[in-house]
């Protein structure tokens, strides 16, 4: 059985029937209304967990990573289709106890007075006792949504201006000298020629190569948030009526 330290374990695990057969996963505790006791925990089955149902938290226990119950998977997915709202009627419970072949007079609520405060009878002193119940909130873990990495290519046109060297012809025009008279004169007299030189110029060259510039990975970081529950709780009273003096 589990006990009331573990019951903030249960929402999340893994529900596996008596034959080892994962059934699904554990949702919420309910309390029982006059004891305040946990006695069921829906299980959600089927296609994307959207199918719940009721098993008895009394026989259910740990095991391993979840917990195991006491019947197979068939069994818990024909349990009476209860809305799970937060509230059991006494008629839901019945046809949840008779389904799970448990004994209502034992483990349910009758309508006997034992465990009560009628005045004169056999479990009664000459005290009450006032009871109230106690909001017990935790928490459950749900998928809100997914994130991923996808690397794809784009195409950008980059502009670069780059310096290139050009030939181009000169002409030079000097007088005959003494110095360069023998160089002039060493041809016919009069002739006709020709003198070519190749001019040369720097044209753009362009490559490409690949480079590695940044690493990036998708990681995850918890941020803490508060959220407000309310819930109607009961509180039993108590009246005394005629010449009493009250005391604590």
């Amino acid at each position: 059985m589990i006990e009331q330290h573990e019951l903030d374990r249960v929402t999340g695990c893994t529900v596996y029937g008596s034959n080892g057969e994962k059934i699904g996963s554990a949702g919420e505790i309910y309390l029982d209304d006059q004891t305040g006791r946990p006695e069921w925990f829906t299980v959600n089955t089927g296609l994307l967990g959207m199918n719940e149902t009721f098993v008895p938290l009394r026989e259910a226990r740990f095991s391993g990573d979840g917990i195991e119950v006491p019947y197979d998977k068939s069994a818990v997915k024909d349990a009476p289709n209860v809305a799970s709202d937060g509230h059991l009627s006494p008629e839901e419970e019945q046809q949840l106890y008779r389904h799970y072949s448990m004994d209502w007079d034992t483990y349910g609520r009758t309508d006997s007075t034992d465990g009560y405060d009628t005045s004169g009878g056999p479990t009664t002193d000459d005290a009450m006792t006032r009871s109230e119940e106690r909001l017990d909130v935790g928490t459950r873990t749900e998928e809100a949504g997914r994130a991923r990495l996808r690397k794809y290519v784009v195409t950008e046109n980059v502009t670069q201006t780059v310096p290139v060297r050009k030939e181009k012809a000169v002409v030079e025009r000097e007088p005959v000298s003494s110095e360069n008279y023998d160089a002039a004169t060493s041809g016919p007299d009069i002739s006709e020629e020709e003198h070519e030189v190749i001019l040369q110029e720097e044209r753009p060259v362009v490559g490409k190569t690949t480079q590695p510039v940044e690493r990036v990975r998708l990681s995850k970081e918890q941020d803490t948030d508060h959220e407000t529950v309310s819930e109607d709780v009961r509180k039993e009273q108590i009246e005394a009526e005629g010449e009493i003096d009250e005391r604590r």
